[in-house]
């Protein structure tokens, strides 16, 4: 069958009606929780992951998928009226997103970042439909040592990509890994780490883990932040509808950013921001208006917006082909495919095309549902915006323990949730990122199994991981993602250093 039929196919499975009630509830609460800051899609994710332990797998990750891109809209409607990104990736919308809203155009700010993200969402996700499958022909040729060189440069580009310090993301997967090895040994059948406690024997559960470090942890380290001053919300002035002028100033922007958003989006450290400051860079050098940059330039809105959308749907690129996540929220996505026993992956294709078509099918869905909700409904979304913090935290608190109880009704896994949550709170006090230590429990057993199976073929011999040379440019780019990150960190301090003495001088 072709990629046109097998979408053909997906569009059809999406459409069924409780997989649209799922895509619709997903959107909702992906919006929802975009607009309130501080609280992103991973989180949302992560807290859904143990109430919908019983759902059928195809809806729960059509939901996922819609927290996903929802939160990705959501985000600019905080930017642009609050000047708060509720995601990082809508940083830079906030430049020239509030400007507009202070001068009494955040009406078109929010309608060109509604449709923008529409038009990148649309276009990204065809381009993940057709690319898929080009990407998975390429993948079904691997074998346990090109799979071990995938994990690495999997672990590689989460600990830089995520967290201001590559080091810190290298302890935080380590955290992780050593996690993973708790319970029996795969191939030996040996108990590891379990000091005798017949409920880890299992493992530890992926996740009770990410709703702890995510939910309980994000809940604690809020909490001890203390009350902060009262955050003044910018009121929508005017129609939320853009002008003639507006839909000239934007159209490309939209179509740039999507160009510079998915492939970064695609890419192992790629990630939403880099797509969207590289928009935002671009819009300025090549925008007709240079004096508006900096006092509310509708193209600083559009682009990045599109930019940001784009990535979403190449993330999910190298998450549904290799079973790479490159994003936090792309990491929990993987620990709900595990929740089902499903590992994303060119086998998944092959294995239960329904699911996977149905869910890239049901992005389409999603993504017109966002324009339908978001524009109408900007008043109720401003309004989410003067929920308390305490309530709204509470609420979190109260629903993640849940969760959990009705997934696995155990008073150690309740332990092992509060252990986990303090563990989330001490890491963000000191700046490590959480998402490496997901993805080093979710990640490190198949690479444990893929390394011992390569290294039983060779008889022990290590060289054996190098001579592939589908490993070989793995092993490569691992260290490439390892290096580059590091190399642009030393010079962008560097030049911050430098202007700072120049300004003192």
């Amino acid at each position: 069958m072709t990629t046109f039929e097998f979408l053909l196919q997906g569009l059809l499975s999406a459409m069924e009606p409780i997989n649209l009630v799922y895509a619709l509830i997903g959107v909702t609460l992906g919006t929802a929780v975009g607009v309130l800051p501080g609280i992103g899609p991973a989180l949302t994710v992560a807290l859904l992951l143990p109430v919908t332990y019983r759902l059928d797998p195809t809806g729960s990750l059509i939901m996922f998928a819609g927290i996903y891109y929802g939160g990705m809209y959501g985000g600019s409607t905080t930017s642009i009226l609050l000047n708060t990104p509720g995601e990082s990736a809508s940083i830079v919308t906030a430049l020239e997103g509030n400007k507009m809203a202070k001068a009494g155009r955040g009406g078109p700010a929010l309608a060109t970042s509604a449709i923008g993200s529409f038009a990148a969402g649309l276009i990204a996700t065809l381009l993940l439909a057709f690319l898929a499958p080009y990407v998975v022909q390429i993948a079904i040729q691997f074998g346990p040592r090109e799979y071990f060189a995938l994990m690495v440069l999997a672990f590689v580009t989460v600990s830089s990509a995520f967290g201001d310090s590559a080091l810190r993301g290298l302890t935080a997967l380590f955290v992780g890994l050593a996690f993973s090895i708790v319970g029996i040994d795969q191939l030996t059948g040996q108990t590891r780490l379990s000091f005798g406690v017949p409920d880890l024997l299992d493992g530890i559960e992926v996740t009770t883990m990410a709703v702890a470090m995510f939910a309980i942890g994000e809940t604690l380290f809020v909490a001890a932040q203390g009350m902060r001053g009262p955050e003044t919300v910018e009121a929508v002035k005017g129609s939320v509808w853009m002008s003639a002028q507006d839909w000239a100033r934007s159209w490309k922007p939209w179509l740039r950013g999507t160009v510079i958003g998915f492939p970064i989006g695609a890419m192992p450290a790629g990630g939403a921001e880099i797509g969207t400051f590289l928009s935002y860079a671009t819009e300025k050098r090549l925008t007709k208006h240079p004096e508006e940059f900096g006092n509310g330039a509708i193209e600083g809105v559009a682009g990045p917006e599109a930019a940001n959308n784009a990535s979403a749907a190449g993330t999910l690129v190298p998450l549904l082909t290799l079973g790479l996540p490159t994003t936090a929220t792309a990491a929990i996505m993987l620990a709900g495919f595990q929740q089902y026993g499903l590992q994303p992956g060119p086998l998944l294709f092959a294995t239960n095309p329904q699911l996977v078509w149905g869910l890239i099918a049901s992005l389409l869905i999603a993504n017109a549902m966002l324009l339908v909700l978001n524009l109408p409904l900007i008043g109720l979304w401003v309004k989410l915006l003067t929920i308390p913090k305490p309530w709204l935290y509470a609420g979190i608190l109260v629903f993640a323990t849940l969760g959990t109880i009705g997934a696995n009704p155990s008073v150690f896994e309740l332990g092992m949730l509060l252990t986990f949550g303090l563990l989330g709170y001490v890491m963000r006090v000191f700046g490590y990122p959480i998402a490496p230590v997901v993805v080093g429990l979710i990640l490190g057993p198949l690479a444990e199994q893929q390394l011992r199976r390569a290294l039983a073929i060779s008889q022990g011999d290590v060289t054996y991981l190098f001579t592939s040379p589908i490993a070989a440019v793995l092993f490569v780019v691992a260290a490439l993602a390892f290096i580059v990150p590091l190399i642009l960190r030393i010079r962008g301090r560097g030049a911050m250093l430098s202007q700072m003495a120049a300004n003192e001088d």
